[in-house]
């Protein structure tokens, strides 16, 4: 090969390597150019979204209650706890957890042998100081003729009067004693102090029971309250007679309740002051459920929203306002957080910049920016099976 041919093929390899680099090139450039714009076809908001019903919520007039949040749990007003006021074997007991009883209601017995054995030898001894008292009085009317005569002294009658006395008061001795033997047998005898239902059956029949042994708890469900603690800046707000709403666990339906009383002392460590709600009856209450609620201090109507329905924004309070199928972005000004009337979420007062009627973006959809089109689908129901 000359030296023409040399130089030829080595040009043709140089544009060669060329064309290979620059397309690599442009098919990298093409690359990130393709990358760039799904990036940003994904990070753009979109145009349009579609709404269900349930993502909207309405600016709408309603009544407000202003309100001091209570929690705590429930207790009967009246309890009793049944003791063994005598010691021995626990022979009967007749009633079980849950049942009613009465007050006076025989519950069970202690085994009353060795308190019958103790009334009869009281009785007994009540007997013997009987006979001691006769005797001494008849000595006594003795005696008495025989001063009158002259046949004795009048220190022997003295003495004799004091026999008299001693022996009266032994009959006395007795006599009480007897009264506390009967008053031990009757013990033996387990009686309901209070109508109510059997929370705690706390000891077995063929069980020895001591003295002041816990036997059965009692408790009266006609009577329940709420004990709950409240900061003691807010109590000066409350007054006895208020009405409370209370949400009770267990229960689909809040529980009306009545502020019944007011601790005048503080709780040491915490410095609340402890108030006492009663509730109004209901059959499913039960002492030791735990409920929630507010004592309602006062109550208006006005414009509301549910709290998560407004958003912040740069110190600004915001609402995202669906008009003319657009979102549009209101700053609303807001009064007092309170309650809905009916016992439902928290409310916040709208005091400008929103108008009753006005559908508002719920808090769950978040934060959608401005103009962006809305559509609101309905929801298919279901079909029956």
């Amino acid at each position: 090969m000359n030296r023409t041919s040399k130089r030829t093929a080595l040009w043709l390899t140089v544009i060669l390597l060329v064309a290979i680099v620059a397309a690599s090139a442009l098919r990298a450039v093409q690359h990130r150019r393709a990358a760039a714009a799904l990036a940003s076809q994904n990070t753009s908001t979109p145009s349009q979204i579609e709404l269900a019903p349930t993502d909207l919520v309405t600016v709408k007039e309603t009544e407000l209650d202003q309100s001091v949040a209570v929690s705590g749990g429930l207790r009967a007003v009246r309890s009793a706890q049944v003791k063994a006021k005598v010691a021995g074997e626990l022979r009967e007991l007749a009633v079980r957890e849950g049942e009613s009883v009465r007050a006076g209601q025989v519950l069970g017995r202690i085994d009353p042998a060795e308190y019958e054995a103790r009334l009869r030898q009281s009785q007994e001894q009540v007997a013997a100081a009987q006979a001691q008292l006769d005797i001494a009085e008849r000595s006594l009317q003795n005696n008495r003729a025989l001063v009158d005569q002259g046949f004795i002294s009048r220190n022997a009658l003295d003495t004799s009067v004091s026999n008299a006395a001693a022996a009266r008061a032994g009959l006395q001795q007795a006599r009480a004693g007897v009264d506390l033997a009967r008053k031990a047998l009757n013990d033996t005898v387990l009686r309901a102090p209070i109508d109510g239902v059997v929370a705690a059956r706390n000891a077995q029949p063929g069980e020895r029971v001591a003295v002041e042994a816990r036997i059965v708890d009692i408790v009266d469900l006609t009577r329940l309250e709420l004990e709950a603690p409240v900061p003691a800046e807010q109590v000066v707000q409350l007054a006895v007679g208020a009405r409370a709403r209370l949400r009770v666990d267990g229960l689909a339906e809040p529980v009306q309740a009545t502020l019944a009383r007011i601790n005048p002392s503080t709780q040491p460590g915490t410095r609340a002051v402890l108030v006492y709600l009663a509730l109004d009856p209901h059959p499913a209450l039960r002492q030791g459920l735990f409920a929630t609620g507010e004592i309602v201090l006062d109550r208006t109507r006005g414009l509301a929203l549910p709290a998560s329905a407004l958003r912040q924004d740069a110190g600004r309070t915001i609402a995202l306002v669906v008009h003319d199928d657009r979102v549009e972005q209101r700053e609303v000004r807001t009064g007092r957080t309170a309650r809905d009337a009916n016992g439902g979420e928290t409310l916040v007062e709208i005091v400008d910049g929103l108008a009753a009627g006005d559908r508002v973006l719920a808090g769950s959809v978040g934060l959608v920016r401005d103009g962006v089109r809305v559509r609101v689908t309905e929801v298919a129901s279901q079909p029956a099976r």
